[in-house]
């Protein structure tokens, strides 16, 4: 089984064990018990506990930030874009907590001790905005700015919809009205 063994295998089993046992009790020993190998071949693949947490919560969160790529590259006026990346970001994340509650606590947890790996999540989904809100402006659709700053700036507006620490409040029934209301404001302030 070593010779079979990837990095990518090291991580669902990862993630399995993490889901069974939490982060605290979750050792490299468990998950080489696991795939059926010693400890010391899962430390070939990765340096540290660490690192494989590291990785799970990078893995967790390319899952989030891979289907907002579709939707940049969609061809649609960038008002329209803006406004499902954000409805994908949050339906995501929080179907996520739905459907898989014991794993995304577990990651919530995770992405407290994986802050590069979280900032550069962050950098990226605001990245991702500032490419739609680039479009609009070039388009006429947005007024002049800094893309960059204005994604970052979307993106920290909208934070209770999506980032993990609010949870709690995602089954709050005014929900969707307070998103379309802070949209709506964030929108006011980025029409041309």
């Amino acid at each position: 089984m070593a010779e079979a063994l990837t990095r990518e295998a090291i991580l669902a089993s990862a993630e399995d064990v993490l889901r069974r046992y939490g982060p605290a009790k979750t050792s490299v020993v468990d998950i080489a018990r696991a795939l059926g190998v010693s400890h010391g071949t899962v430390y070939r693949h990765f340096e540290s506990k660490a690192a494989i947490r590291d990785a799970v919560t990078e893995r967790w969160l390319d899952r989030v930030s891979a289907p907002l790529e579709d939707v940049i590259r969609a061809p649609r006026p960038a008002i329209d874009r803006l406004h499902e990346w954000l409805v994908v970001l949050t339906e995501t994340k929080q179907q996520m907590a739905v459907t898989d509650p014991e794993m995304f606590e577990t990651l919530l947890a995770l992405t407290m001790t994986s802050r590069e790996v979280v900032a550069a999540h962050v950098d990226h989904l605001a990245e991702q905005l500032s490419r739609i809100i680039a479009d609009g402006i070039a388009d006429g659709e947005f007024a002049p700015g800094d893309p960059a700053v204005l994604g970052r700036a979307v993106l920290q507006a909208t934070a209770r919809f999506h980032h993990p620490l609010h949870a709690a409040e995602w089954d709050d029934p005014g929900l969707a009205a307070d998103f379309d209301a802070v949209y709506a404001l964030v929108l006011r302030g980025l029409i041309a």
